[in-house]
């Protein structure tokens, strides 16, 4: 499968992007999600381990645990910076720069919904306050971004791109399953940094996962992606993060689900066999997996079957593999065949003896 050219832009930052990884902010506020100290620590290094550039953490105005925790992790001496995210508010501001964090997020909704719903603040109190906030922060020799929490993915990004030359973060919830494709289109419109969280956990449905946005990325911007992040590592984060929440991988989690590169069907197995680009836009062993071709089925072709027979150190004939092929495909009509059933089909011909039927 021939990976997709990216639309060739000099706005577009698709092959020069930073990661901001929300698992231990926006994480925190997944339906199940509860993590101590030491929990905290562990992802902040997995996080690091992966090399994303920012890891931001929870307000420590959220409570004293929370201040205690942002403190440790920015001791921590990690290569990724430390953020983490207040509200715009001067005393805020002051508890987030004495913890030693590099920066600090500052969020104050600009919507109308927000303004009349939420802070009550007229736009002309917002811009006043956001910038008397901004200006402390930026004082202190501290990252400052301000969050309005009011955007659309590609207009307001390429809008923003035309009249500022500041960098600009993108933050993009699932809840219509469009995260990872607002994320990599705010990047085209000329976006520098993105908001993800490890399986995308976060508020309701959560925000862009860390395994998907970098799957997408590296079928389009190989060489960036595979010299600057650890990819294998993935795996390993998102363990941490499932046993952390109590949740299971989804089968079709991009990359790691059990699914994510397993071949069934006889022609695709056939030709994932010969070459797997045929199929795999993304190579798993960048992440440090491998494909499956499920031959234990009624859909099994004989590639697949000849293949199995070699793993198993067993030479065969052509003839030989479609009678091997028609005897699991006819007990598969019967009942759900396992991989030891195919073994024992493919064993027993080997030794001249009948093939079960």
């Amino acid at each position: 499968m021939k990976p997709p050219v990216p639309i060739t832009d000099f706005l577009s930052n698709v092959a020069r992007f930073k990661i901001i990884d929300s698992t231990l902010r926006e994480g925190e506020q997944f339906a199940s999600a509860y993590f101590d100290t030491g929990k905290k620590i562990e992802i902040a290094r997995a996080l690091d381990e992966f090399g994303v550039d920012y890891i931001e953490l929870t307000t420590p105005v959220a409570s004293e645990q929370s201040r205690k925790d942002c403190e440790a992790i920015c001791k921590l001496g990690l290569r990724a910076k430390i953020l983490t995210h207040i509200r715009c508010h001067m005393d805020d501001a002051r508890v987030a720069i004495e913890t030693g964090v590099d920066g600090v997020s500052i969020f104050l909704g600009t919507s109308t919904l927000l303004q009349k719903h939420s802070h009550g603040k007229g736009m002309a109190s917002v811009t006043a306050t956001a910038l008397k906030v901004i200006s402390f922060v930026k004082s202190k020799g501290v990252e400052v971004r301000f969050s309005s929490e009011d955007s659309q993915a590609y207009d307001v990004v390429r809008t923003l791109r035309g009249v500022v030359s500041c960098d600009i973060e993108v933050h993009f919830h699932n809840d219509t399953g469009c995260a990872i494709g607002n994320t990599y289109t705010a990047l085209e419109a000329g976006a520098t940094h993105v908001d993800t969280s490890v399986l995308g956990i976060g508020e309701r449905n959560g925000i862009t996962p860390l395994g998907g946005f970098i799957g997408r990325m590296v079928s389009v911007a190989p060489d960036y992606v595979k010299s600057k992040y650890d990819l294998a590592k993935i795996k390993k984060l998102e363990d941490i993060v499932a046993d952390a929440t109590a949740v299971n991988i989804p089968f079709n989690n991009p990359i790691t689900g059990f699914c994510a590169f397993t071949h069934k069907a006889g022609t695709y197995a056939s030709s994932i066999l010969a070459e797997p680009a045929t199929y795999e836009l993304i190579n798993p062993k960048d992440f440090g997996m491998d494909s499956y071709v499920h031959f234990a089925s009624r859909l099994a072709g004989g590639n697949a079957i000849n293949s199995r027979a070699q793993q198993l150190d067993v030479t065969v004939s052509e003839e030989h593999v479609k009678v091997m092929t028609a005897a699991v495909v006819k007990l598969a009509a019967i009942r759900p065949v396992t991989i030891d059933d195919v073994d024992s089909i493919i064993h027993a011909h080997s030794r001249n003896k009948l093939i079960p039927s």
